[in-house]
């Protein structure tokens, strides 16, 4: 399960608050199995963790 990480102020930059989310004590792969699909996207920012499926580019910039 590859959740990549970004800054705050990256996040802030591409407004990544816009996306559906959930706390990073979350379980990934229970909201990959219940409401993202296996394929989703997954970028940490903060104490979150934000579903970027619907633009890839920005999980192609996370790290």
């Amino acid at each position: 399960m590859r959740v990549k990480s970004m800054t705050v102020a990256e996040g802030k930059r591409v407004n990544i608050s816009r996306f559906p989310n959930f706390h990073r004590s979350g379980s990934i792969k229970g909201m990959k199995q219940m409401y993202y699909g296996k394929s989703a996207l997954l970028v940490k920012c903060g104490s979150y963790i934000y579903n970027v499926s619907s633009e890839p580019i920005i999980y192609n910039q996370a790290k």
